[in-house]
């Protein structure tokens, strides 16, 4: 198979295009800049082209092109560019896709971000929260709703990577026995493990299965549990409570109140009905499996 990737220089796309090559695939990595090697191919997703042959040569594309949620505080301007980042770039890639064409098969990267705050347990059949990242999910994926070709959208939970993503933000804060809850901890963490999701991909690259698929474990937790075991895996304490004042000053009130004290409590319906297996369903698991 040949693959095509957007966002293939973030956490997940890099890892699903080593485990792609690793599998005796071919991938094309999608770069704003100019191409360093045969794979990668050029693409302007603001001015909505790819450089030829465009996906014209392959067979699927995942796309996980965005600007980070966590890159910045959020202004106006940066809350702009974070919807915008995703919805360019998806209906860059759904504009070049053609249901007579060779490539019959999209990814397209969404977030459980798309059910707003919910201690209620939440699936694919549950609709859409409140809030700014329920709306730039609700926009992303109805850009992915134009793909002329089978398409699944990605509604990915907070990975856990030792080179990245949530982990990265709070691994030097608990190492340093510096952690701790979050507000009263009670709100739940949608979680997976990068190998899980990247698992998920591929698996979903062969699949029949369209429409939103939840990558996340089949066990949310509270942010206190969370804490407990991370803490635990670090061997380190995990007394001090996160300053929220601070990251409010810093990074905003919206900010803090989306991402820190409310949470998703996120089920993966679709994905295990489809027949996918988890190989770290537990947090201990995921955490023990950390490089």
């Amino acid at each position: 198979m040949r693959v095509a990737i957007g966002g293939a220089s973030g956490l997940l796309g890099t890892a699903l295009s080593r485990r792609l090559v690793d599998g005796g695939h071919d991938v094309v990595q999608l770069v704003r800049g100019t191409p360093k090697s045969p794979a990668q191919r050029r693409w302007d997703p603001d001015a909505g082209r790819i450089a030829a042959p465009g996906l014209d040569d392959v067979d699927a594309v995942v796309n996980l092109a965005g600007a980070p949620i966590a890159g910045g505080r959020w202004t106006k301007d940066y809350k702009a560019e974070i919807r915008r980042s995703r919805v360019t770039s998806t209906l860059t890639i759904v504009t070049s896709l053609s249901p007579q064409g060779r490539c019959q098969r999209l990814l397209n990267g969404s977030a459980a971000g798309f059910y707003g705050n919910s201690s209620a347990v939440v699936d694919e059949d549950s609709p859409a929260g409140r809030g700014f990242l329920a709306r730039v999910t609700q926009d992303w994926e109805t850009a992915a709703g134009h793909s002329p070709v089978s398409t699944a959208v990605l509604r990915t939970g907070q990975v856990l990577a030792s080179e990245g993503g949530y982990l990265a933000a709070i691994w030097k804060l608990f190492g340093a026995g510096l952690g701790g809850r979050t507000g009263d901890g009670r709100q739940f963490l949608s979680w997976i493990s990068i190998n899980d999701h990247v698992r998920a991909m591929e698996f979903l690259l062969t699949s029949e299965v369209t429409g939103p698929v939840n990558l996340v474990s089949p066990h949310p937790v509270t942010n206190a549990l969370f804490t407990r075991t991370f803490a635990e895996y670090l061997h380190r304490p995990a007394f001090v409570p996160t300053p929220l004042p601070a990251i409010s000053l810093l990074l905003g009130r919206e900010f803090v109140r989306e991402l820190l004290t409310s949470g998703q409590r996120v089920k993966p319906t679709r994905l295990l009905a489809a027949g996918f297996k988890f190989e770290q369903p537990s947090l201990v698991e995921a955490l023990a499996a950390l490089s």
